[in-house]
């Protein structure tokens, strides 16, 4: 028997969940719902929080699911030259008791992610490792404003679901299309407006624009969520503009237009441009100034 299973200790969360899919639901002509399940989901160490996401990684294109070792640091390593497609997914649903968790997909007709759950089964796999969350609203935020595209509605749904039935809240989601509108409650008082045709790559994005004609008071909590070089103007607006305090907002790229066009000019910058660049996160113990600087730095470089 073990020291740790002597001191009634805990056992270590896993290192990552090999999941079966269960469930394949439609939800939108945009979205699909993936029901996944794991018995290592039962002791799986949830944020609980709303918008909380995993990094997913998918088969390779031949269908084979990459198993990566993990080493004592808890480092995980793939074999040389194999390495699988790994994007950031939130958790709609997680149900311990059940083994199981929903991840929904928006299909918008390309990439690696959308590929896959468009052919999605019963018994294919995925793996993903442990989660991470980002929405933190002030306890005295009586109000609260979410405005995001098709990309946020999973955490949307989740987040309006965790609701205090005391708070007001609006939501402005941006869908590519009416029939891309699925159903949103909410304990709270809630507004739910739908603005479609833009943005999600069909159309310029409405996000500024959505935030500019609403009412933002004092005391109103703002989670905005979307495409990541639109919402740099959002998030300009917040803080520079409406000058709100760090933690009365939450800005975050979900999704980058043209990510693959744009990944390869990253990749090809100087090395000690990059390094300049990324010194940035270390210049100030300011999370927001943090982002001013390395926002700044990417426009410079036409990123």
């Amino acid at each position: 028997m073990t020291a740790a299973t002597d001191s009634g200790a805990a056992p270590a969360p896993p290192a990552y969940v090999l999941a079966d899919v269960v469930r394949v639901t439609p939800l939108s002509p945009g979205m699909t719902r993936i029901t996944l399940f794991s018995e290592t989901l039962r002791g799986y160490p949830s944020t609980r929080v709303g918008d909380e996401y995993v990094r997913v990684h998918f088969p390779l294109e031949s269908g084979e699911l990459l198993v990566p070792e993990v080493d004592e640091g808890g480092d995980w390593h793939y074999p040389e030259g194999r390495y699988p497609h790994i994007q950031p997914y939130t958790i709609r649903r997680f149900d311990p008791d059940a083994g199981e968790a929903d991840i929904d997909f928006v299909l918008h007709g390309h990439g690696r992610a959308t590929r896959w759950a468009s052919g999605a089964r019963p018994g294919d796999r995925l793996l993903f490792g442990p989660p991470r969350s980002l929405y933190e609203a002030p306890a005295a935020a009586a109000r609260q404003i979410f405005v995001t595209d098709a990309t946020g509605l999973p955490a949307l749904g989740r987040l309006l679901e965790q609701l205090d039935p005391a708070t007001r809240a609006v939501a402005v989601v941006e869908i590519a299309d009416a029939s891309h509108r699925i159903p949103l409650t909410s304990p709270a008082r809630l507004e739910v407006r739908w603005v479609a045709g833009r943005g999600n790559g069909v159309a310029p994005s409405a996000i500024t624009e959505i935030l500019r004609g609403l009412d933002i008071a004092p005391g109103t909590y703002v989670w905005v969520a979307g495409e990541s070089r639109e919402l740099r103007d959002a998030r300009r607006y917040l803080r520079h503009e409406r000058r709100l305090p760090g933690d009365w907002y939450k800005v975050i790229g979900y999704w980058t237009y043209k990510q693959e066009e744009w990944r390869q000019k990253y990749e090809a910058l100087d090395p000690g441009v990059l390094a300049q660049l990324n010194d940035v996160w270390e210049a100030t113990e300011d999370e927001e100034l943090r982002r001013d600087l390395y926002e700044a730095g990417l426009e410079r470089l036409g990123l």
